[in-house]
């Protein structure tokens, strides 16, 4: 897969940015959802989360439907993507294992205070 677009990834990521939007996709998670039923638990206008929901729109997260009167909300299953890839990068670094990076200050340290 090719590289996402930096512009693409500061979509994702300032939508991941916002606890709102964050509960929202966890929401999302379990089924689609109207628009109303999305909204029902926070204590906040059917305008602010249809803000929240327009910036996961924009950045691919979601797809928004009409059916009938009724808009609803679902993950995009490729949402995520461009964001897992470009974090995936990082995972061909080996962790680092704290217990021995401390023997290694310390041994340093040792080192340095006897000359």
């Amino acid at each position: 897969m090719t590289a996402p677009s930096p512009d693409r990834l500061d979509l994702i990521f300032a939508a991941l940015a916002d606890p709102t939007r964050r509960r929202v996709l966890s929401m999302l998670l379990e089924d689609d959802m109207a628009v109303t039923d999305v909204a029902a638990p926070f204590d906040m206008s059917l305008a602010a989360i249809s803000k929240h929901l327009s910036v996961l729109a924009a950045a691919g997260l979601i797809r928004q439907e009409r059916r009938g009167r009724i808009t609803w909300c679902k993950l995009d299953p490729d949402g995520m993507r461009a964001a897992s890839v470009w974090m995936g990068g990082f995972g061909q670094f080996d962790p680092v294992d704290l217990d021995d990076f401390e023997r290694f200050l310390m041994a340093e340290m040792q080192d340095w205070t006897r000359e």
